[in-house]
């Protein structure tokens, strides 16, 4: 099948708030995950891997906390003269609109390039998760349905009630999408990587604007409005899927790394493309105790280190203890300090002998916040 002539847009503008300090200073898709990668690598890799090369990123919140990351697309292979990677900066719109308030409204201020692009298929991707799939798949459950909206959609076993939850006929029709429900009639939910009919999506964001007087989240307006015209479908995802919108579940699919059952970053069909730090190998000293952990290029490890992950550049001296926790760039921890179950930002420097966190929710350390908070 030639696949349909297809742009592929990701989302990358999301504050991230339920993740605390790790978003206080950079996007959400900036964040680092598995030592060496950021978090959009996994969408763009997606879209690579697929044999797609038309892709553009929505911005909004502090931008420049991606950019840097994203060269222009080198280390994707799309910075090219025709197609490749485009950037859709933030901007604020006509008088009284303000910055986007949802991702149906990013989408709707940039209906006209989305129109202008002239695809027949647009993918909307979200940069908050860990999975793999191959987009040309979906693209042929689109076509071979004749589907107006294909959602890809996944089992999870966190709480349906924070997603938008699905409910499909025997032949994958879509019956039912509800948007994070107080009572989920099930627990499979929409992935967050959407095929839309180009030409549709566009009619569908200028009649949902027009009639509500403004777009919020796609959950809430547009989803519903292709669910309730009969013609979407779903195409599962079998494999991993996490969501990584909490320091619960940021840390937990960082443990799932650790133990060899999370998302694979290794896979040779479809591997996990970075601009990766230039640094010098990982250093791990005479005494050091290394177990069932990643370590990350120009770290340094002196003390005990336990089902973790470490960063670039991070220094765990002699005599610091490091357990089931994930340390970001240029972390210290000195002789005396013991981690337990923590997320530590970038450049935090853990001076004091003391112990940090308590082994049964996650805690989280920013560069305000020696002390962290738990979140259970």
């Amino acid at each position: 099948m030639r696949p349909p002539r297809t742009l592929c847009l990701i989302l990358a503008g999301g504050q991230g708030s339920r993740l605390g300090a790790l978003t206080e200073h950079r996007v959400k898709p900036a964040l680092r995950v598995a030592g060496s990668y950021r978090l959009i690598d996994t969408a763009l890799s997606t879209v690579v891997n697929s044999g797609l090369d038309d892709v553009w990123i929505a911005e909004q919140y502090l931008p420049h906390s991606l950019n840097d990351h994203l060269a222009n697309g080198g280390p994707w292979d799309l910075d090219r003269v025709n197609g490749g990677l485009r950037i859709l900066a933030p901007f604020e719109g006509g008088p009284g609109e303000g910055m986007a308030q949802g991702n149906s409204d990013t989408l709707w201020r940039h209906r006209e390039r989305l129109a202008e692009f002239d695809a027949e298929c647009i993918v909307v991707l979200s940069a908050d998760h860990l999975y793999t799939l191959d987009l040309l798949t979906v693209l042929q459950t689109h076509v071979a349905s004749d589907a107006e909206l294909t959602l890809v959609t996944t089992r999870t076993d966190e709480d349906p009630s924070s997603y938008g939850v699905v409910q499909v006929d025997d032949d994958g029709r879509v019956a039912s999408y509800d948007y994070k429900p107080e009572d989920p009639a099930g627990n499979l939910v929409a992935a967050e990587v959407l095929c839309f009919d180009a030409t549709l999506l566009v009619d569908a964001l200028e009649e949902l604007a027009e009639r509500e007087g403004g777009l919020g989240d796609y959950g809430d307006d547009l989803v519903p409005w292709f669910v309730d015209r009969g013609r979407t479908v779903e195409h599962r995802l079998e494999g991993y899927w996490m969501d990584m919108g909490t320091p619960e579940t940021y840390w937990r699919a960082h443990m799932h790394l650790v133990d060899g059952e999370g998302a694979r970053f290794d896979d040779p069909q479809h591997p996990i493309r970075s601009a990766q730090p230039q640094l010098p190998p990982a250093r791990v000293v005479d005494g050091a105790v290394v177990v069932d952990s990643l370590l990350a290029a120009g770290c340094q490890v002196a003390g005990e280190v336990r089902r973790s992950v470490i960063g670039p550049g991070v220094v765990v001296e002699a005599g610091a203890v490091v357990e089931e926790s994930v340390l970001l760039d240029d972390v210290r921890v000195a002789p005396g300090v013991r981690l337990r179950r923590c997320v530590v930002d970038d450049g935090v420097q853990l001076t004091e002998p003391r112990v940090h966190g308590d082994g049964v929710g996650v805690t989280v350390l920013g560069p305000d916040d020696a002390a962290g908070s738990a979140v259970s």
